[in-house]
């Protein structure tokens, strides 16, 4: 997207230096790493349009940065790769300072104690 040129040069350089979209997916993925999504309901978390949102899970999946199994998404649990990918470490940070940092403790607490039935198929 376009920008005048009077916001061009009033504006500053972090402020001009939106998350993309598959930065946003993969930073909000990686926030909740322990479960998997559809793609209407990460846009509905991240406040994206969902077909934006599909594009970019699409090339997120090319990359090796996101899994698909029917119509849910879930971040890699390759971390080498998800360190190499500039955005990730951006993408997190924001969702950190916006959301604070995660108590993983306190998701446990609040886990189900029996697995979503697409994960029982898998044992």
């Amino acid at each position: 997207m376009s920008i005048d040129r009077d916001t061009f040069e009033n504006t500053s350089e972090d402020e001009l230096e939106d998350l993309s979209v598959p930065d946003q997916v993969l930073g909000f993925l990686a926030a909740h790493d322990d479960r998997a999504f559809k793609a209407h309901e990460i846009a509905s978390q991240v406040g994206l349009d969902e077909g934006a949102v599909s594009t970019a899970l699409s090339r997120l999946k090319d990359r090796d940065m996101v899994k698909h199994k029917a119509t849910y998404w879930a971040v890699t649990d390759d971390t080498e790769r998800l360190d190499g990918y500039s955005g990730y470490e951006r993408a997190t940070a924001l969702f950190n300072e916006q959301l604070g940092d995660e108590d993983k403790e306190s998701w446990r607490d609040h886990a189900p104690s029996e697995p979503h039935p697409s994960v029982e198929n898998e044992q």
